[in-house]
């Protein structure tokens, strides 16, 4: 293998593979970054098993190809080098006893390889047809609900989210058993299977990262145990987390007691306001009560003091209600909302909070209340 190469160009698409490399993996050669060149051009793969990142480099794009070939290089060091490079022309040229050599005018490197046949051999094939979403709108659902999952691994389902599409609603479910957050999407066409699957939510934090062109599109191709992504030159493999995802349908009722009506900004600094005398070893408990049209968020630390807010709502009838929750868990829930209005219904003062755009029901955010009354 001998080419050239620009080290912008270079370096754009090492910080696409650079974050499937693994830092802590003890097979040295998952460590590594695979470069093979063709007569199409250059690509570049990672993978520490869990995830697998490829990117590719068109011919066009590459200075000079002498000789095509493939090799395995450590991802840390071939990153360091090619990042403190100046903007200029970098030479790559194999070398007999399995060494790379790496140059420009002023700099030289020599390297060790790894033997190319230890490497993984990846299945990145593709399905015919896939799920495509415009980049955005997948970002924007991500974001939407990731939040909400766990970070324990003794319930390894938690941490992930769980996709689901029938017909052609596409659904993201994210809980950590204590609030939930639920997106769903329209895609263009009806999908003849129905899908179940559960992502890791480390992976689709990379794949979400490295979306940079939102007027596009996102290919999904989706297996029995991974689901493949695919956009600009950039193809991401993520493994599935097996097992069985909670029933959570049945925690969103369609029926309910009461239903306020509240502005978005005034109940989040309120509530903003209410946390700075709570305790986050207890969960920062708000507690939340109506009275007619008024609603008085309070908290206290016995040791330190209280605080109260009032806000001005709208109910849907003459019900009040008397419920306490975590402040985190509700400012979580309502960052993720883009509306001057929120509503929230409720069944009781045990029963799940629902929290939702009065106007448009395709996000849903859920919090467990914390029983003191």
């Amino acid at each position: 293998m001998k080419f050239q190469i620009n080290q912008k160009i270079l370096l754009e698409h090492l910080n696409y593979v650079i974050k499937g490399v693994s830092t802590k993996n003890l097979i040295p050669i998952l460590n590594c970054i695979k470069f093979e060149l063709n007569k199409d051009g250059l690509y570049l793969i990672s993978t520490d098993n869990e995830i697998a990142i490829k990117t590719f480099i068109e011919k066009k794009d590459i200075d000079k190809i002498d000789t095509l070939g493939e090799i395995v290089i450590s991802g840390k060091y071939i990153y360091e080098i090619v990042r403190k490079l100046d903007n200029t022309i970098i030479n790559f040229e194999e070398l007999d006893n399995n060494q790379i050599l790496i140059t420009t005018s002023f700099s030289s490197f020599k390297l060790n390889c790894n033997d190319i046949k230890d490497y993984p051999n990846l299945d990145l094939e593709f399905i015919k047809n896939p799920i495509i979403i415009n980049q955005k709108t997948f970002k924007t659902a991500v974001n939407q609900t990731i939040f909400a999952t766990s970070s324990q691994e003794s319930r390894p389902v938690l941490t992930g989210i769980n996709l689901k599409i029938k017909d052609n609603k596409f659904q993201f479910t994210a809980t950590d058993s204590y609030r939930l957050a639920r997106k769903i999407i329209e895609i263009d066409k009806s999908i003849k299977e129905n899908i179940d699957i559960i992502v890791p939510s480390k992976n689709l934090i990379e794949v979400v990262r490295l979306l940079n062109n939102e007027d596009e599109n996102i290919e999904i191709h989706i297996f029995n145990n991974k689901i493949i992504f695919k956009f600009n030159t950039i193809i991401i493999m993520s493994r599935l987390i097996s097992g069985n995802y909670p029933e959570t349908d049945k925690l969103i009722t369609k029926d309910f007691e009461l239903r306020i009506k509240i502005n978005l900004n005034e109940l989040y600094n309120a509530i903003d306001r209410a946390s700075l005398l709570t305790n986050e070893d207890e969960k920062n408990i708000i507690n939340f009560e109506s009275n007619k049209n008024d609603v008085r968020v309070h908290s206290n630390i016995p040791e330190i003091g209280n605080v109260e807010e009032k806000l001005i709502v709208n109910k849907n009838n003459d019900k009040d209600i008397k419920i306490s929750f975590s402040s985190k868990f509700m400012m979580d829930a309502l960052k993720i909302f883009d509306t001057d209005e929120v509503e929230l219904k409720f069944n009781g003062e045990i029963k799940p909070i629902i929290i939702c755009d009065p106007n448009n029901d395709d996000l849903i955010q859920l919090i467990v209340p914390i029983r003191t009354y």
